[in-house]
């Protein structure tokens, strides 16, 4: 059974794939980034830096052992001397007769052939910071709250950088992209650039008043656009086979907002038509006939990707370690799919919720990147007719419906109240199917709670007037996902870190800001109690730790979120994003005490 299911998903990606539109992308990203950038498109395997790293990290692994490893320091490490030499020098250690290299040795190696991890992005003050920024949070009237919002400002100053001028010139010595402009990064592990990531740190940005900086990270992600056809997971070249949820028409939308900036717009424009192609190209679009016969067409997560991570090489190894070898690129393609969620990982990917290797993320068609893809449309058409391009206006306008109508055919439950994602049957053996049409089938969704059934709050697919908001917002108000610290990812706990009981930033805001946003008074109060939780657990870990960190713990006001690949990490891009975001909207009364109650 596992062995047909591997086949019969491996045929799925074969067919997905469009060779054509890649080498399309190929040619173009040539012309613009050094030769190995545009390779990634037609290859999607390793890069020789990055089979040498990943070796590296094999053998720090094995040297090193487990405890305090964490393998994606080991791609990041720049090069201090070509790579034929580094590679020559990495086959010559010595080993121990168990096949491990001694540890000093290794140690001795790594120093002399490459520089840190980080090193090759340099710390960068911007020049829009200001201490305290003109009408910065003219809602907050608690000092402690502002106090505290002035702290968050300043980390911005903490995770700016500026990409080495050696990531451009000797582009083969190191796995960061080459970005021209100065960049916000999350912060601790993830050193680079990610792309989701970027829209709630430039909602921070915007509160601080850091339009130029701001507008600087959406040109870094246009430039990958540029080069690649859409935005990378990461700016690291070991991500370029994923992109991330795409929200980058939506980081316009709001530097646009803010600077009323038509030549920007005008810049932007024909990237985010390219990016819109990528999302709706064959590798992603799916094609599923309703019970009335109507196709319709909509998008699922599916990376060009069939080995391990390089960024968690030896963690896919001992995931994938008792498969066959065609389970092993199957499941090393979910892994990489699941990657470019952004939830890596949750049960809302997998059939069997103990184990990784039941993975099914490119057989899922998600509300939430629908929703994301509909606001995508929606945006584009609104640039068009910002910019007088009324044949693009229409042309977008109309996918923009059409994505909403296949999202309220095929993704939408009545009797759950809510969009739930669908599970394309694997046993789908019609002569539609072959030629990559799916029969739409009762239950065939899943009806676990989870924020990403109600995103389309945010994305505004749900029209106003529409009488299906008071059961949407019943539906959220009893999902048993609102907890007295927040919002959980999911209902259950698998250890993985968007399940229960984690609640992150980028969730609660969509959710609060979507439910804001509607007519219903019920919604909009459950908004303004959901900011209040976050900001009062976020405020009560900062004070115990002194950092803002990614996520935290639903259950209890704050405690910190776990579980996962990694330790929980401090920072934070997006968390300093959110509260800003959620302070400028509320602000912050007086006599409304900040600490837990």
């Amino acid at each position: 059974m596992a062995t047909e299911l591997s086949v019969l998903r491996a045929a799925i990606l074969i067919f997905l794939i469009f060779p054509s539109s890649l080498l399309f992308l190929s040619t173009a990203a040539s012309k613009i980034w050094p030769v190995g950038r545009a390779e990634r498109l037609s290859s999607q395997t390793l890069t020789p830096l990055e089979s040498l790293l990943t070796g590296l990290q094999s053998a720090a692994l094995r040297s090193f052992g487990q405890e305090g490893f964490d393998p994606k320091l080991y791609v990041d490490l720049p090069l201090k001397t070509p790579l034929a030499e580094a590679k020559a020098a990495f086959e010559a250690l010595p080993q121990l007769s168990n096949g491990t290299i001694p540890s000093a040795t290794l140690k001795d190696y790594i120093d002399k052939f490459y520089d840190a991890a980080g090193s090759d992005l340099l710390p960068y003050t911007p020049g829009d910071y200001k201490v305290e920024p003109d009408s910065f949070l003219p809602r907050v009237q608690s000092g402690d709250a502002r106090a505290w919002a002035l702290k968050i400002h300043a980390l911005w100053l903490q995770l700016s950088r500026k990409v080495a001028n050696d990531v451009l010139n000797n582009s083969d010595l190191h796995t960061l992209l080459p970005l021209t402009h100065p960049v916000i990064v999350p912060g601790s592990r993830f050193r680079e650039v990610y792309y989701w990531d970027s829209y709630w740190i430039i909602r921070g940005l915007v509160v601080s008043k850091m339009f130029d900086t701001a507008k600087g990270i959406v040109q870094n992600l246009l430039s990958l656009v540029e080069a690649y056809g859409f935005v990378p997971n990461g700016a690291r070249t070991y991500y370029t086979n994923r992109s991330q949820p795409p929200l980058l028409s939506e980081m316009v939308r709001v530097v646009y907002k803010s600077t009323s900036d038509l030549k920007f717009l005008k810049e932007a424009f024909h990237l985010l038509v390219r990016e819109h192609r990528f999302w709706d190209s064959a590798l992603h679009r799916v094609r599923i006939k309703d019970k009335k016969g109507q196709i319709h067409l909509l998008s699922r997560y599916s990376a060009n990707w069939m080995e391990p991570r390089p960024e968690s090489f030896t963690t896919d190894e001992l995931i994938a370690q008792n498969l066959s070898e065609a389970d092993r690129q199957s499941l090393y393609h979910e892994i990489a799919s699941t990657a470019e969620t952004g939830w890596d990982f949750s049960s809302r990917w997998m059939e069997n919720t103990s184990t990784l290797s039941s993975l099914r993320t490119s057989l899922i068609v998600p509300v939430d990147l629908n929703a994301f893809l509909f606001q995508m449309a929606t945006n584009i058409a609104y640039f068009a007719r910002e910019l007088g391009k009324e044949k693009s206006a229409k042309h977008f306008g109309d996918a923009a419906k059409a994505r909403r109508l296949a999202v309220d055919s095929i993704l939408w439950t009545s009797q759950a109240g809510q969009w739930l994602d669908f599970w394309i049957p694997s046993k789908n053996h019609t002569d539609e199917s072959l030629r990559g049409v799916h029969s739409f089938k009762d239950g065939t969704h899943n009806y676990g709670a989870f924020p990403s059934n109600f995103i389309p709050l945010w994305s505004g697919l749900l029209r106003r007037g529409d009488s299906r908001l008071r059961r949407i917002v019943q539906a959220f108000n009893s999902s048993g996902l609102l907890y007295p610290a927040g919002m959980a990812t999911s209902l259950t706990n698998t250890t993985q870190q968007w399940d229960f009981p984690n609640a992150w930033p980028p969730l609660q805001h969509m959710m609060i800001e979507g439910l804001s946003r509607s007519t219903s008074r019920s919604a909009k109060s459950i908004a303004r109690v959901m900011s209040k939780k976050w900001i009062q657990t976020t405020y009560a870990s900062f004070n115990e730790t002194g950092e803002m960190l990614e996520k935290m713990d639903a259950q209890e006001c704050g405690k910190i979120g776990n579980g996962g690949e990694y330790t929980t990490q401090a920072g934070f891009g997006w968390s300093n994003g959110v509260i800003l975001a959620l302070l400028d909207r509320y602000g912050w009364e007086e006599d409304i005490p900040l600490n837990c109650i």
